[in-house]
C-alpha cells in the first residue's frame, strides 16, 4: 500500500470516529432521581453515550476475545434497556476494574456499587492496583458528580473492559462510546 493511501484511510477513519462522538445524554426522571438520591447502584443518571475519549496511559487489549469492530450481546443491566443488547466493541483495554461507592460531587446520597471504573479513572493511581476499602478520588466523567469524588473500593478485578456503541432495548436510543463492560458481562452472538 502506498503512503498516501494508508493516510486517506486513516483520515477516514478519524472522521468517522468524531461524527460518532455525542453529546445525548439521557433524561433523568423523578423516579430515577429519587432513586440517586437514595443511595442506590442505579446507572440512570449516567451519560448514555461518550466521547470515546480515553487516559492516555490506558493499553490496548493485546489479544481481546472480542477485537474492535467484533460484536457481541451485553449480559449486564447496568442501566435499563442494555441488558441483551447487541453491542459493536469500540474499543477493548487491559487494566484493573473497580466497583466503587461514592459521594457525588453535586451532593446526594451515596452511590453504592458502581460498575465500572477503571485504574486509570482514579487520580494518582501509581502501578499497582487499588484494594478493597481503599479509599481514591475518581476522574472518571461517567455520571454527573463524579469526576473529583471521594470514594470507596468496593471490588477489584483485573480483565479486559469494553467501549461499546449499542442501541438500548427499551428507548430504542442508540448508545455511543459506553464505557465499560468487562469481558465476563459480554457473550458471542449467535
Amino acid at each position: 500500500m502506498n503512503k498516501n493511501f494508508l493516510i486517506g484511510i486513516l483520515s477516514v477513519a478519524m472522521a468517522l470516529v468524531v461524527s460518532a462522538c455525542s453529546d445525548n445524554n439521557a433524561a433523568v426522571t423523578k423516579d430515577n432521581a429519587a432513586n440517586m438520591n437514595e443511595g442506590s447502584s442505579s446507572h440512570d443518571q449516567m451519560d448514555h453515550s461518550g466521547s470515546g475519549e480515553v487516559p492516555t496511559d490506558l493499553e490496548a487489549a493485546k489479544n481481546p476475545a472480542y477485537p474492535m469492530g467484533s460484536e457481541a450481546v451485553i449480559e449486564a443491566d447496568h442501566m435499563e434497556g442494555m441488558k441483551g443488547a447487541k453491542a459493536t466493541i469500540t474499543g477493548a483495554y487491559d487494566t484493573n476494574v473497580y466497583m466503587v461507592s461514592y459521594t457525588p460531587t453535586t451532593g446526594g446520597a451515596t452511590v453504592k456499587n458502581h460498575k465500572w471504573v477503571i485504574h486509570e479513572e482514579i487520580e494518582n493511581a501509581g502501578d499497582q492496583p487499588f484494594k478493597p476499602g481503599d479509599k481514591v478520588v475518581l476522574m472518571a466523567k461517567h455520571m454527573k458528580g463524579m469526576e473529583g469524588a471521594d470514594a470507596v473500593v468496593d471490588s477489584v478485578e483485573q480483565t479486559t473492559v469494553y467501549m461499546v456503541d449499542y442501541t438500548d432495548t427499551v428507548s430504542g436510543e442508540q448508545v455511543i462510546n459506553h464505557k465499560w463492560v468487562t469481558e465476563k458481562e459480554l457473550s458471542p452472538v449467535e
